[in-house]
């Protein structure tokens, strides 16, 4: 594969992890929805410009853009967390980490007593 294809691939996945289409990504972007199903085939060479007005979109830094890794059923639950904090104030940011730590501990406990 190709750079281009990678992160055409990257940003499709990242787009659906949000839930969105093509053309609400574009919008955010300020981009044409044809514009970004170009970019997600791989078809378009983008520059920098454009990969920013993306990443700006998605809201997700040039970090989460290049993460490639293998495809998995983790790996794609993961980044579907990861899409949802995206963009979101430390303060709630900080409210969801507390949380899960407290369902995570809950599910660990229920496991050990049912042990």
């Amino acid at each position: 594969m190709s750079l281009p294809e990678d992160v055409g691939n990257r940003i499709r996945e990242l787009r659906k992890a949000k839930g969105w289409t093509q053309e609400q990504l574009a919008e955010a972007a300020g981009l044409h929805y044809s514009y970004i199903g170009g970019v997600e085939r791989g078809d378009r060479n983008i520059s920098l410009e454009t990969l920013e007005k993306i990443m700006n979109g998605l809201q997700v830094t040039a970090e989460e853009i290049f993460k490639f890794k293998e495809d998995s059923e983790y790996k794609r639950a993961l980044d579907e967390h990861i899409t949802l904090i995206s963009g979101k104030n430390i303060d709630t940011i900080v409210s969801l980490t507390k949380i899960s730590k407290e369902v995570l501990n809950a599910i660990e406990k229920s496991h050990k007593n049912s042990d």
